[in-house]
């Protein structure tokens, strides 16, 4: 069972090590598309000692339907978690109004239909999912600092920020002394690395949280799946099999044999990867089990890594040359 927390960033917002991705919850085809499914996992995060529970109004076979499930699956014990949403990704939420995904009048509707479908007066942690160039990031803070002095949300974060964005969300903040980001949401693992260009700098010279989605990339890095196969019932071999087609199996089996020259799981040492950076306050991780979640809490505290092993892994998983970059 988790028992550590980590800052988000320079906030005073603590989260477990592992936080339980909700993505899953009422998405067509898996156990936790039901109630009963969704239940089951969020028993066992909580059991764990995960905290950290996030989610995004567009979830689920049905946009909503991850808030609405989760709300139902929290009644009497909301007070246990850190709950997490986002608002503002390009998808018809079927708002009757034309607006910016960051504008004011967007962030007050969407609010108010997460917490009614979240079942809670409060959200701990408010996410803007994407950047929305059409409203000036000064809107978009303001609004958000409306709905914390009322008590609608804790803190907000964002989610696809790029490094100049989140550099400008910080300095317009500061310009206009109001209040600031204290979280990002970004692609990152070990086979999405992308981040550590420009995003991860940025987080960590503005003191934000770092939460990396796709942290596991879609399993490859569990250990469940080899050159010859996975899981049948599982999402890569089921809808996304070019992923474990065009996996760097070398590298991948590189890996499998570091971990078990140490006797930890591809689980746990890409958890340990992870939770060395000190700018990562949580990896969310999704899953349709118990046992799944189980194995993911016992993963954030299993195992971590000292410099010359973080120095091997860095060089089975290169960070990729940056095909921008000017010769």
């Amino acid at each position: 069972m988790l028992t550590s927390q980590r800052r988000v960033g320079a906030s005073g917002l603590l989260v477990s090590p592992t936080g339980l991705g909700c993505n899953n919850f009422g998405r067509a085809g898996t156990v936790t598309e039901t109630l009963a499914g969704t239940r089951e996992v969020i028993d066992a995060a909580i059991a764990n000692g995960i905290t950290l529970f996030d989610t995004a109004d567009i979830y689920g076979a049905v946009a909503g339907a991850s808030e609405t499930l989760m709300g139902e699956a929290l009644e009497g014990r909301r007070d246990r978690v850190v709950l997490a949403t986002k608002f503002g990704h390009a998808r018809d939420m079927g708002y009757d109004f034309p607006a910016g995904l960051g504008s004011r009048r967007y962030v007050r509707r969407a609010v108010e239909e997460s917490l009614r479908r979240l079942r809670t007066d409060w959200i701990d942690l408010y996410q803007l999912h994407l950047p929305d160039p059409e409203t000036p990031i000064a809107e978009t803070t303001d609004a958000l600092d409306e709905l914390v002095r009322e008590g609608k949300i804790r803190y907000y974060g964002h989610s696809n920020f790029t490094g100049w964005q989140i550099a400008e969300a910080e300095f317009t903040s500061r310009a206009r002394s109001t209040g600031r980001f204290v979280s990002a949401q970004n692609h990152y693992s070990l086979l999405a690395r992308a981040a550590e260009r420009e995003v991860l700098p940025a987080v960590a010279r503005y003191g934000l949280g770092f939460f990396p989605w796709f942290p596991l990339h879609n399993g490859l890095l569990t250990g469940k799946f080899t050159r010859d196969g996975g899981p049948a019932t599982s999402r890569i071999m089921s809808t996304r099999q070019h992923l474990w087609e065009g996996a760097p199996w070398d590298a991948l089996d590189a890996f499998r044999a570091f971990c078990d020259e140490r006797g930890i799981t591809m689980l746990q040492a890409t958890f340990g990867w992870l939770l060395a950076n000190p700018v990562v306050s949580s990896v969310i991780a999704g899953a349709t089990s118990a046992a799944q979640v189980e194995a993911n809490a016992e993963a954030g505290e299993a195992w971590r890594p000292d410099a010359a092993e973080l120095a091997i892994i860095d060089e089975l998983f290169p960070l990729p040359e940056d095909p921008g970059a000017r010769t």
